[in-house]
């Protein structure tokens, strides 16, 4: 199934993937409260108003038994232009059946909209992030920058690089402490995409 939001490519399978849910349920009454008529026998107890977080290990069970039609992985780059080398994130994620999706967004041009899509992420079902980015190569670390989501960096090589896409390469493996990034070998999109199938399978 192929759909676009703006000018930005969307790509998943159409096999289910499983998200994991996490429900909470609100109990009435979860501490008794002091009686209507306290001391006399046989008095029933009020029943608090107050609610009370609680698990439900039965609901939880059925719940993540449901199969929902929501991708596991995002792949996302900042230019058309990387489109080819990120394809072979996507062709190794269809070969093992992970439902992805692609998404084209730029670090520098639109951070808005890298941000937003970062923090949403694992509301709608995302469990790792691939992005590839070539040059400065800040998008892997502005995704990470906002959220907890794993995020494996491939590192583009062109035109504008400098030694051959080193410089991609020291932007996504040098990230600052408590910021980690992953990173692939130089167009390895393919790697990212194994790298990311293990993630989802440990």
């Amino acid at each position: 199934m192929t759909s676009s939001e703006g000018t930005s490519p969307v790509r998943a399978l159409a096999r289910p993937a499983r998200v994991d849910v996490y429900p909470r349920r609100l109990r009435l009454g979860g501490q008794q409260g002091p009686s209507a008529r306290e001391g006399r026998p046989g008095s029933a107890p009020e029943i608090s108003l107050v609610p009370e977080l609680m698990d439900d290990p039965e609901v939880e069970t059925q719940l993540e038994d449901i199969d929902v039609d929501a991708p596991r992985v995002g792949i996302v780059m900042g230019s058309k232009s990387d489109m080819e080398v990120m394809q072979q994130a996507a062709r190794e994620l269809e070969e093992r059946g992970i439902l992805h999706e692609i998404r084209v967004m730029s670090a520098h041009r639109e951070p808005d909209l890298v941000a937003d899509y970062s923090k949403n992420a694992h509301m709608r079902g995302l469990r790792v992030i691939i992005a590839g980015a070539g040059i400065s190569a800040a998008l892997p670390g502005a995704v990470a920058a906002h959220t907890d989501l794993p995020v494996i960096g491939v590192p583009l090589s062109g035109r504008l690089s400098a030694a051959g896409g080193l410089d991609a390469i020291l932007s996504i493996v040098q990230m600052p402490p408590g910021v980690p990034v992953a990173c692939v070998g130089l167009d390895n999109a393919r790697n990212a995409a194994i790298l990311a199938a293990q993630i989802l399978t440990a």
